[in-house]
C-alpha cells in the first residue's frame, strides 16, 4: 500500500464574536489578509512567578527563530480550546500544565513581516503553573526561557518577538497576576 499524503492541518474559522462559521486549510488562513481563525496562546510560570517564554524552532514556516509566551497554536475544528492548549503544551514542551485557567480572549490582525503570513485570531488565552521537568520538542522549540518581568522588558528589547507576543501578553496579565498572587510583578 502506498503511502498517502498527510491530511491537511484545518482550522476552525470564525465570526467577530468567536462563533464557528467553517474551517480552513492552515496555511491559506494565513496567506494575506488573512481569515479569522480560532487559536490559543499559553502562558505558564513557575513557582517564583517567572515567565516561561520559547523561542520557536529555525524550522517553523512561521516566525521561525523568535522568541514568544510558552506555547501557542490552534484547536482542530470542534476540540475545545482548553483541551487543544494543554494537549500541545505536552506535545510541545513534554509537560503537563498545573492549574491551567482561562484567561479570556483578544482579537488581532498582525502581518508577519519576515514570513509574510498574517495572524488574524481569534485567540483563547490560558495561564497557569509548571513544576516538571521541561522536554522541549526540537522540530517545536529552539529553546526555552524563564524570566521575571524586568529580565522579559530587557530581553524584548534585545531580541525579536512573535508579532503578537505583546498583544496576547497584555490581555493575558490580569490572569497571570491572579496565578502569581501579583507579588512577581506581571
Amino acid at each position: 500500500m502506498a503511502n498517502s499524503p498527510a491530511a491537511p492541518i484545518l482550522l476552525e474559522l470564525v465570526d467577530e464574536d468567536g462563533a464557528t462559521t467553517g474551517t480552513a486549510e492552515k496555511l491559506s488562513a494565513h496567506v494575506p489578509p488573512g481569515r479569522l481563525h480560532r487559536a490559543f496562546s499559553v502562558f505558564l510560570l513557575d513557582d517564583t512567578g517567572r515567565l516561561l517564554l520559547q523561542r520557536r524552532a529555525l524550522g517553523k514556516y512561521h516566525s521561525p527563530g523568535v522568541w514568544s509566551n510558552t506555547c501557542c497554536g490552534h484547536p482542530y475544528p470542534g476540540e475545545p480550546p482548553f483541551a487543544a492548549a494543554a494537549r500541545r503544551v505536552g506535545e510541545e514542551l513534554g509537560v503537563a500544565p498545573f492549574s491551567m485557567r482561562e484567561a479570556g480572549t483578544v482579537r488581532y490582525h498582525h502581518p508577519d513581516p519576515a514570513s509574510g503570513l498574517v495572524e488574524k485570531e481569534f485567540n483563547h488565552l490560558f495561564a497557569g503553573v509548571v513544576r516538571d521537568r521541561l522536554r522541549p520538542d526540537a522540530e517545536e522549540i529552539a529553546e526555552t526561557a524563564f524570566v521575571t518581568p524586568a529580565e522579559l522588558e530587557k530581553r524584548h528589547a534585545e531580541d525579536t518577538f512573535s508579532a503578537w507576543f505583546m498583544t496576547v501578553l497584555d490581555a493575558a496579565r490580569p490572569a497571570i497576576r491572579e496565578v502569581t498572587g501579583g507579588a512577581a510583578g506581571w
